[in-house]
C-alpha cells in the first residue's frame, strides 16, 4: 500500500510544480505561492535572501505545502506535505535549479541574493482522491 501511495505522490510531485507554501509570520499562518522543484521526495524553491519568508523561515523552519489540485472540482487528487525547510546557498545546487525564467528575479545563478529553500518532508498526505480518506506515506 505505502508504495502505491509513494508513486501517486511522485507523480503529482512530478506534474505539479506551483502551490502554495505557508511559514509563520509574526505567530500566524502566511501562504504565498511558490515554484517547487523536487528530488525524491524532496522539495526545492528558489527565492531571494531579502524576503519576508527567509526571515520567516529563520524564525520557525516548519512549513505546509499543497501541491496537485487541479480545480477540476470534487476528486482532484493532490499532496499535503509538511516538512521543515533549511536555506541553502550552494553554488552546484543553484546552477542545477536555475530556470532561464528566473531572471526577472535575479542576475544569474551567480547573485549573491539568489538562495534554494529545501524542504525536508515531515510528514505527506495523498489527499482527495474520490472522496476516499487521506492516505500517510509512511517516511
Amino acid at each position: 500500500m505505502s508504495d502505491a501511495i509513494k508513486v501517486n505522490v511522485e507523480k503529482i510531485l512530478q506534474d505539479s510544480h506551483v502551490g502554495p507554501m505557508a511559514t509563520v509570520q509574526d505567530d500566524k499562518p502566511h501562504s504565498r505561492y511558490m515554484t517547487f522543484f523536487h528530488e525524491n521526495l524532496k522539495l526545492y524553491t528558489a527565492t531571494s535572501k531579502k524576503t519576508h519568508k527567509t526571515e520567516e523561515v529563520e524564525k520557525n523552519p516548519f512549513t505546509h505545502i499543497l501541491l496537485g489540485y487541479d480545480g477540476e472540482g470534487f476528486g482532484d487528487e493532490y499532496v499535503e506535505y509538511e516538512g521543515k525547510a533549511t536555506i541553502r546557498n550552494s553554488e552546484e545546487l543553484k546552477k542545477q535549479l536555475w530556470i532561464e525564467d528566473m531572471k526577472h528575479y535575479f542576475d544569474g545563478p551567480e547573485d549573491p541574493n539568489f538562495i534554494v529553500l529545501e524542504i525536508e518532508p515531515i510528514q505527506i498526505r495523498l489527499m482527495n482522491k474520490k472522496g476516499k480518506a487521506p492516505k500517510v506515506l509512511e517516511l
